[in-house]
């Protein structure tokens, strides 16, 4: 069986065409990277809208069956970012350690983090992680969080993700 991973771009310019959609396209590059399970991606670019990204997450989780979505964009205080409103509205656990990993890393790059409001939860079995919306920080905060994801899918009964030890290091308990 071959994983499905969900990555939304929420931008009002990238969904306009007005630029290039380069935060989602960085994080698959990621993906691809690092992961040696075979994976399809279901990929969106959608306006930063409430109603549209609660109902983008649930497309990808429940229909698309993704065992992982990463967000990105739409994360910080302007009035317009709401992605993680829509992340919390859509799952059934918060898991808040994942923001807070990504903003202790941020803010040894910029002193800004603080403004950051990157959250993770879960939806039935997948994991949605909320990501900011420049490849530079999406890296930063992916490469922090992510030796984490693989067993978190397991722990929901996600299909088991491996990584390329060469390029990323996930952590699983010795028993699991």
């Amino acid at each position: 069986m071959i994983a499905r991973i969900g990555v939304l771009n929420i931008s009002d310019r990238a969904s306009a065409g007005v630029y290039e959609d380069t935060p989602g396209q960085a994080c698959v590059a990621l993906l691809k990277q690092w992961l040696t399970t075979p994976f399809e991606t279901d990929y969106k670019v959608v306006p930063d809208e409430l109603a549209t990204i609660e109902a983008e997450l649930k497309r990808m989780a429940d229909e698309f069956g993704c065992c992982l979505i990463v967000t990105t964009g739409g994360t910080g205080p302007a009035a317009r970012d709401v992605t993680p409103e829509a992340t919390t509205a859509v799952c059934e656990k918060l898991l808040p350690g994942f923001g807070e990993q990504m903003r202790r890393v941020s803010l040894s790059y910029v002193p800004t983090a603080i403004l950051s409001r990157q959250t993770a939860g879960v939806r039935g079995r997948c994991l949605i992680v909320n990501l900011p919306g420049r490849p530079k920080a999406i890296r930063e905060n992916l490469e922090a969080v992510f030796p984490a994801i693989p067993y978190c899918i397991d722990l929901i009964g996600g299909p088991r993700l491996e990584a390329d030890a060469t390029q990323m290091t996930v952590f699983r308990p010795k028993h699991s």
